[in-house]
């Protein structure tokens, strides 16, 4: 047996620190709160926008996911040290050279319908989201299992080929992974949405609409009891779930308030218990004095992403980079004691002291002069700039301010906005020809420096740059197959990041800032509400006080 990774917990602590002063910190454990529990347990989320898919192979967001991992029963979920802990999984075994994974499942699963959850649902599963027909943004997520990246790839033979993916139910109750070589943030992946298992009569008998409310058939703590869309998506307790006994909440209504100054009106008028995100800007001062006000740690990175078919220069895209006052932004626009960005993957990451560039791209207060000087050497700038951004609290007040930014520069920025699930289509990848910068985010999937890196290889269903580096996808590459040892696959990361920020790098984005979650909540769920470093919020181990 292989010991599981032990350094998560040095990660948060880490964090923590680097947030000084964060709301959301339960010192005593969630559930151990000291208050009295309230007769009715009832609460109202405000998600602040619809999830685009309720389909695990297809959702590729935070808000899709924080649903999904309350409906749904993952093999493993994160503890609050972010260490794997079994869940659907009653236990696991792995093979003395790493790259074999044998789970047996619990005995007490059940979906909503009354079927038993096998470990045939959640071969099917895996191998229905990396297959070619289903397009899933998150397939590359599946390539370090053995033949996965070759089927979703495949254009002929495909059904032979789904055969030879490394996923098979031995019986009912184990599943066997076989991967591509050692990983050690694989256990962690298995907390991931795009691993859960779907029902699949439900999804055959259903197709497209298989995850609407009068559809779904789902195996977690709750169910999908509404879902109205862009307007309100509530779940209930379900009290055939294997552990029901240890879930407080009863229902959890949810609503769809996009616009930040009408959300925080709604949580102030007591329509909303929990606002998740999406603080306006001009009210974070305020907001910031309120005892409902909680701010966590995070594991992410807000950037903005080129279309290099566009703004084909690296010059220009390093000048654009280097004309961005990175604390103005945080001090002045979003003004919730972010980090500013001197890389791609965010600080507290496992090798951040090996792995981060220190970017001369990225000054934190700017440095326009140079900048000036870049542009200079640009033979056929781009002077016309479409720069989108999704319809989210605070992102047209950043975009405002790096318009005026690169203005100095001479660029002529139209910015645009789009709605949620309307924008990722837009962007793509590939994103449509009329993108030229476009605003996005990234949260960790697990804690590895390779979830935020392999992004950029050319097949990433997360790409919406259309940069394609062949010698960036061969080290990808030899850190997912290659048995490494861990300073060796830092290095590998650092060779990453300087081939994107280093100073020869593509510069195919530019990272504005490091996340933290801001967040208002009720005082009476304060103690138990809480996200971690991924964004996950654990509806089980809420519960409302007197």
């Amino acid at each position: 047996m292989r010991k599981r990774w032990l350094w998560p917990a040095a990660l948060v602590a880490s964090l923590l620190l680097a947030v000084a002063g964060c709301g959301g910190d339960d010192e005593d454990g969630a559930g151990d709160t000291g208050g009295e529990t309230a007769a009715e347990q009832v609460i109202t989320v405000n998600w602040g926008t619809e999830p685009p898919s309720l389909d695990p192979g297809l959702a590729s967001d935070t808000t899709s996911a924080n649903i999904l991992l309350n409906i749904m029963d993952p093999l493993v979920k994160l503890d609050d040290d972010l260490e794997p802990v079994p869940t659907a999984a009653e236990s696991w075994e792995v093979s003395d050279d790493g790259t074999t994974y044998t789970f047996t499942l619990r005995d007490d699963l059940a979906w909503t319908n009354g079927d038993p959850v096998t470990a045939e649902d959640f071969a099917y599963s895996w191998k229905r989201t990396i297959s070619p027909e289903l397009g899933a943004d998150y397939a590359y997520q599946f390539f370090g299992i053995q033949g996965a990246s070759d089927y979703n790839g495949c254009e002929e033979n495909c059904d032979a080929m789904a055969d030879e993916v490394g996923v098979r139910a031995v019986d009912e109750r184990t599943l066997e992974v076989t991967l591509t070589s050692p990983q050690p943030w694989f256990l962690q992946q298995l907390a991931h949405h795009s691993f859960l298992a779907v029902h699949r009569p439900t999804v055959e008998q259903f197709g497209d609409t298989w995850t609407e409310a009068s559809n779904i058939v789902t195996n977690g703590p709750f169910r999908l009891a509404r879902w109205e869309h862009d307007s309100r998506i509530d779940l209930v307790k379900w009290e055939e779930w294997r552990d029901a006994d240890s879930v407080t909440l009863t229902r959890v209504n949810g609503r769809m308030i996009s616009d930040g100054t009408t959300a925080v009106q709604a949580f102030e008028a007591g329509e909303i218990d929990a606002q998740v995100g999406g603080l306006p800007p001009q009210e974070m001062q305020r907001l910031k004095t309120l005892p409902e006000y909680q701010q966590y740690p995070a594991l992410g990175t807000y950037y903005y992403g080129f279309n290099v078919e566009n703004i084909t220069d690296p010059n220009q895209r390093r000048a654009m980079a280097v004309a961005i006052n990175r604390r103005a932004i945080i001090d002045n626009v979003a003004q919730a004691d972010q980090l500013p960005a001197t890389g791609y993957t965010p600080e507290g990451t496992p090798g951040f002291d090996t792995l981060n560039p220190e970017s001369e791209w990225l000054p934190e207060e700017g440095d326009i002069d140079r900048a000036k000087e870049l542009m200079d050497q640009v033979q056929n700038p781009k002077t016309n700039i479409n720069l989108f951004h999704n319809d989210a609290p605070g992102h047209r007040e950043i975009a405002v301010a790096v318009q005026d930014m690169w203005k100095e520069l001479g660029l002529n920025v139209t910015i645009r906005a789009q709605e949620w699930a309307q924008y990722l289509e837009f962007i793509g990848p590939p994103p449509s020809g009329d993108v030229d910068v476009f605003r996005l985010g990234w949260i960790g999937d697990f804690v590895d420096a390779i979830n935020f890196l392999e992004m950029w290889t050319c097949r990433s269903g997360n790409n919406s740059t259309n940069y394609c580096d062949e010698n960036y996808d061969r080290i990808v590459e030899e850190v997912q197959t290659g048995n490494l040892e861990e300073d060796e696959r830092f290095d590998r990361y650092a060779e990453l990041e300087q081939m994107l920020f280093g100073s020869d790098g593509a510069v195919p984005l530019i990272p504005i800032y490091w996340y933290t979650y801001v967040n208002l909540e009720r005082e009476n769920i304060q103690e138990t509400f809480n996200l971690n470093l991924l964004d996950q919020v654990d509806l089980t181990t809420v519960e409302v006080q007197e």
